[in-house]
């Protein structure tokens, strides 16, 4: 085997793979959960949507924590991809915690989903309300905060180092910086549309990413 060859092996799955799936278990995510309940309902309206709807708390569960694992896939190959391409600056590190984090914040949300559609209980609706504002939680700010780092991690030496086109890069950054402010919906519900600004661009950004990253350095601009 030659050394070219080892190097492309060792160098992870195509970015596009994972970026395409993950894409399309968050959009079925949010089709999903789109007629739930929020943070704000009431408990009992919580605990009777949970008792209504189990098989499909059951399958927004399985869908979200399934999300998690190509995106923890993605992180890590493009961490590996950085690296190839002589980033050294911390940001390529910033951008893999950012990455799994965001994975793990994903995975809880379903967990605790799933969790919430086995134990609705008519006599206590406050756990159903608390387990419905933790996945929330999880799942929102929990995800597209840590997801503002992996953007920024790879956004910041991909504009200093010619990596990926201007434009995009300063588009990372952009999503990034609103992704960010999300973290602020946790005082404030004014500030909810912040979180599909960060999931839904920062899901395009992926996957524009894992098409315009150069595979090593003969082909960086």
């Amino acid at each position: 085997m030659t050394t070219t060859t080892q190097t492309r092996q060792q160098g992870g799955p195509p970015l596009l793979v994972p970026a395409l799936a993950f894409g399309v278990l968050t959009i079925a995510s949010g089709a999903l959960g789109a007629a739930g309940t929020r943070p704000d309902s009431s408990p009992a309206d919580v605990v009777a949507y949970d008792l209504g709807h189990q098989g499909l708390l059951n399958l927004l569960a399985l869908v979200v924590f399934g999300a998690s694992i190509p995106l923890a896939i993605w992180s890590a190959t493009v961490y590996r991809r950085l690296r190839r391409l002589g980033v050294t600056a911390p940001g390529a590190v910033i951008g893999l915690t950012g990455g799994v984090l965001a994975s793990a914040s994903l995975a809880l949300s379903g967990l605790v989903t799933w969790t919430a559609a086995q134990t609705a209980d008519p006599a206590v609706p406050a756990l159903s309300r608390a387990l419905t504002s933790l996945a929330f939680a999880t799942g929102a700010a929990g995800f597209v905060v840590p997801l503002a780092l992996l953007i920024a991690g790879i956004a910041v030496p991909a504009l200093f180092l010619g990596l990926l086109p201007r434009w995009v890069s300063i588009a990372g950054l952009v999503i990034a910086a609103a992704a960010v402010l999300a973290t602020f919906t946790l005082l404030t519900p004014a500030l909810n549309p912040l979180i599909p600004v960060g999931r839904f661009g920062g899901l395009i950004w992926l996957v524009l990413v894992s098409v315009l990253l150069p595979q090593n350095r003969h082909q960086v601009r």
